[in-house]
């Protein structure tokens, strides 16, 4: 699969807004937050600095299923802490298979130790389907004798 571009890209075409809750707030304030930004994970941030990433899926597995509440539970009690991140200089195709093998669904991207986006399975889903566009395009534009040698 030809998936051209880097994270950079994605990044570019994305609202600089960076979603974060602190690890001493409940789990409900993440949930809500979650809710009214519309976004499925929230990184825990201590500051500037990244200490975990909380997601639906922490709260179901780590909340609903084990009977805590989410009103008194502590974010940094379910947040997930071995964080995995990216560079805005990663290929495309590398953080593709990164999120695959890995089983996660967003990605915060770090340059020089902080924080400057995150990139969701949905976001590289969304520039795959447009590389493929342009090239059928591109491809059509060809066969049609468009093409200009």
């Amino acid at each position: 699969m030809d998936v051209s571009g880097t994270i950079r890209s994605i990044l570019n075409q994305k609202s600089e807004d960076v979603f974060s809750i602190s690890p001493n707030a409940t789990v409900l304030q993440a949930v809500e937050m979650m809710d009214a930004k519309n976004v499925g994970a929230l990184l825990v941030m201590d500051q500037e600095r990244l200490v975990g990433i909380i997601s639906e899926r922490d709260y179901t597995r780590k909340v609903m299923l084990r009977g805590k509440r989410s009103r008194e539970t502590k974010v940094a009690e379910i947040m997930s802490t071995n964080v995995t991140v990216t560079h805005p200089r990663e290929p495309v195709e590398n953080c593709l298979r990164l999120m695959t093998d890995k089983h996660i669904r967003h990605l915060p991207v770090v340059e020089s130790d902080k924080v400057v986006g995150v990139i969701s399975i949905g976001d590289l889903v969304k520039h795959v389907i447009s590389c493929q566009s342009a090239a059928i395009a591109h491809l059509e534009h060809y066969i049609h004798g468009g093409y200009v040698g």
